[in-house]
């Protein structure tokens, strides 16, 4: 059976003022009335029901992400003592899959990408349990057509195409399969000069995150190559209900953090690639507000009660928490800005230098000005 495992630990802050280490950018509505996380959730309707989603996060967020995910069991949910970045995640998660459904296979998304429209995405998954059934070693992942030569994304070279028999097992949701190829190797982000080189050839994809395994496969992998990584995640998945939570805590700090990509996809040898017939965004930093929003006459993205006189090119984006009185957010004369309001705290950046957010928020830990993170 197909079973979902969500990673929704990240802190997000790119997106600060907004974001924080108790809301961070899956938590939070960027996109539409629902947030990333549930958003995610709702992707999945139809496809893999709730007692076969599992969502993993950070140890502090456990009553947030129940709170916005309340018809996913408690114990569906659960948050990890430290961040340790995504193997140990997954080889956690497949581990208490497995053991429940040991030809279990596992479709593995993050919380915080943008993915329209849901029919297409779950026709794709489709195809790739398919090339799973037909090669049970195989890991399937989807590769999103560069549109620009980025930099921030990690990328996906493709080898030879797959034939007509690995495509023959479609989702009946989509009348023809999307390419698949084999996975020549993974690549790092990229410097801009490689970017560009990688946009020319038409052979690279962005690495979207987004994998499909049987569960028994990635255990074996992460065994392989991970093996003081996985004693300690058994022992978490072996434990009893009354201890699990001490176990966890116990067993799970003292793993080395690591990422999937580096102890598993850069090494294996069975890769599927298939071309996403979906629109993809990761959403990740105030900017991409442009491209989910769309711009007005004058090049604006307004998320906020605004009123601007000379204003172009800008982002504007004020918080509304229940209960608050609508904020105005007035400017003039500005032009490719970044002001984004929040009750406690806001930020007015120039638009190209949105990548510094981050270099604020170090700024504010080293100062101890931690109740605005």
């Amino acid at each position: 059976m197909l079973h979902a495992v969500i990673m929704a630990g990240g802190a997000g802050t790119r997106f600060w003022p907004a974001s924080r280490a108790d809301r961070p950018k899956q938590l939070l509505r960027l996109s539409g009335e629902r947030t990333m996380l549930q958003a995610t959730v709702d992707r999945l309707a139809g496809l893999v029901p709730a007692d076969r989603t599992s969502v993993l996060t950070n140890e502090r967020l456990l009553g947030a992400v129940r709170d916005q995910l309340p018809n996913l069991p408690a114990s569906a949910i659960l948050g990890e003592p430290a961040r340790r970045d995504t193997a140990p995640c997954i080889g956690l998660a497949a581990l208490l899959v497995r053991r429940d459904d040991p030809d279990a296979t596992m479709l593995v998304m993050p919380a915080d990408h943008l993915i329209e429209p849901t029919e297409k995405f779950q026709a794709a998954v489709g195809q790739a349990v398919g090339l799973i059934d037909a090669a049970p070693r195989r890991i399937v992942t989807f590769g999103i057509q560069p549109t620009y030569p980025a930099e921030i994304f990690g990328y996906i070279e493709r080898g030879t195409p797959l034939g007509a028999s690995a495509l023959e097992r479609v989702s009946p949701k989509t009348e023809t399969a999307a390419p698949a190829y084999s996975v020549k190797q993974f690549r790092e982000k990229p410097k801009a000069d490689v970017a560009r080189e990688y946009l020319a050839s038409g052979n690279f994809y962005w690495n979207s995150g987004i994998f499909l395994w049987r569960a028994a496969t990635i255990v074996d992998e992460l065994t392989a190559r991970q093996p003081k990584m996985m004693q300690h995640l058994e022992k978490i998945a072996a434990a009893r209900p009354a201890d699990f939570q001490d176990v966890f805590r116990r067993e799970f700090e003292p793993i080395q953090g690591v990422s999937i990509d580096y102890a598993v996809m850069e090494h294996a040898t069975d890769v599927a690639v298939i071309e996403a017939p979906f629109t993809w965004d990761d959403v990740g930093n105030w900017p991409a507000l442009a491209r989910v929003h769309g711009t007005d006459a004058d090049g604006n993205t307004i998320q906020a009660r605004h009123l601007g006189v000379r204003t172009s090119g800008s982002i504007i984006y004020s918080e509304k928490r229940a209960g608050d009185k609508e904020h105005l957010i007035t400017t003039l004369g500005l032009d490719n800005v970044i002001v984004v309001h929040t009750p406690d705290a806001t930020l007015v950046a120039n638009r190209d230098d949105e990548e510094a957010v981050r270099e604020l928020v170090r700024k504010l830990q080293e100062l101890g000005w931690t109740e605005y993170l």
